[in-house]
């Protein structure tokens, strides 16, 4: 029997933590349709305490206290965009993610009873653990989406997104009844990018808009060579990462080392810029069986030029065939992708099925994601 659509909003705030995507989503177990997309940037004062969290910057009481804070901000937010909801799919703000296989750990903020209270429609939230007990690396979970959206028979298409952490899902479907799905990190998109813009600014800009600043300057080959030894690119996925590899760690790690480049603030974001490049392409040749026909790229990256630009020219380096373009072109705003993900692994929940993809995350088997509240 068919089971009837529901109209769920799914929530997302990702690695870069500059805001909240709102999509409003008709959601049935093979298709999700886009109704609505809304994005509100985070206040600064509770931003500058996210990045806070994030890097381990606060103490107990001050990470419980932003756990409600933030869930009464997306209660407000969401409550204030006065649609008709009948269930919710909350991602939270991932301030941890370790996903090491004897001590797995992740913890995602934001408390979804505030937004259970507000619109009073059930919320579920709190996604990856499951996978995590499952044996998993609780990442990526946008894989079903990706294969329920883009997957096209006869074609072998990858779903890059460009959040804070780079991931992409491989979608090989010329052969077989289903395609064949890969899935993993592939390491920083815009996370060091936006480090250095608020670093080098004092604070004044939050990101590097439309590549401006890394249009104007000039890559550094030494020490993109040298970061491109990093040990996490050449491990085979199952992966996934965050800011605990790739976040306030690594730029701290390398402070002297930009130092000693004499680098332009300029050439410090050519450089970073251009390792987002390179470093996806270099995982694109480790880790996917061929090369793809067709690269969608989404999240806030892919309206970074320069950045675009650079994948493109890096991954036509491997196939000369290959086609890059964007979300947009299939009707998907690029912010609305990782929202929508979560729209359909809550409607996943509340039908009672599996949604995680174990060959993706290197589960033991496939489980039901996410918490009711």
């Amino acid at each position: 029997m068919i089971q009837p659509a529901m109209r769920v909003l799914g929530i997302m705030s990702g690695t870069s933590l500059d805001g909240v995507d709102y999509a409003l989503c008709e959601v049935q177990r093979r298709s999700v349709q886009l109704i609505r997309l809304w994005s509100r940037a985070f206040p600064a004062a509770l931003q500058r305490r996210l990045h806070a969290a994030a890097a381990n910057e606060c103490r107990a009481h001050e990470l419980a206290q932003l756990h409600h804070d933030l869930g009464r901000l997306y209660a407000q937010q969401a409550k204030s965009l006065n649609a008709r909801v009948e269930l919710i799919g909350l991602h939270g703000q991932t301030v941890f993610h370790h996903p090491d296989r004897r001590t797995p750990a992740t913890l995602q903020i934001g408390e979804p009873a505030y937004l259970a209270e507000a619109l009073r429609v059930p919320v579920i939230s709190n996604f990856r653990p499951a996978d995590l007990a499952a044996g998993g690396q609780g990442a990526p979970l946008a894989t079903l989406f990706h294969q329920t959206v883009f997957a096209q028979r006869g074609q072998h298409v990858c779903v890059n997104n460009l959040g804070g952490i780079s991931n992409v899902t491989s979608l090989d479907w010329r052969r077989g009844r289903t395609p064949r799905v890969v899935a993993f990190d592939t390491g920083p998109a815009n996370v060091l990018t936006d480090l250095a813009m608020r670093e080098l600014t004092h604070g004044k800009k939050m990101l590097d808009r439309h590549g401006a600043w890394a249009k104007r300057g000039r890559v550094c080959e030494p020490l993109l060579r040298r970061w491109l030894k990093h040990p996490f690119f050449q491990l085979a996925p199952p992966k996934s990462t965050g800011r605990e590899l790739f976040g306030e760690t690594f730029w701290c790690a390398e402070q002297k080392h930009l130092a000693a480049a004499r680098l332009t603030p300029f050439d410090t974001l050519a450089t970073l810029t251009e390792f987002t490049a390179r470093s996806l392409a270099l995982n694109y040749q480790l880790h996917l069986p061929t090369p793809p026909d067709l690269v969608v790229l989404a999240g806030g990256g892919a309206k970074n030029p320069v950045l675009v630009n650079g994948i493109a020219a890096r991954l036509r380096a491997l196939s000369p065939t290959m086609r890059v373009t964007t979300a947009e072109v299939f009707g998907w705003p690029s912010s609305a992708l990782e929202p929508a993900a979560f729209a359909l692994l809550a409607f996943y929940r509340w039908r009672g099925w599996p949604a995680n993809l174990p060959a993706t995350t290197g589960a033991r088997r496939a489980v039901r994601l996410g918490q009711i509240q």
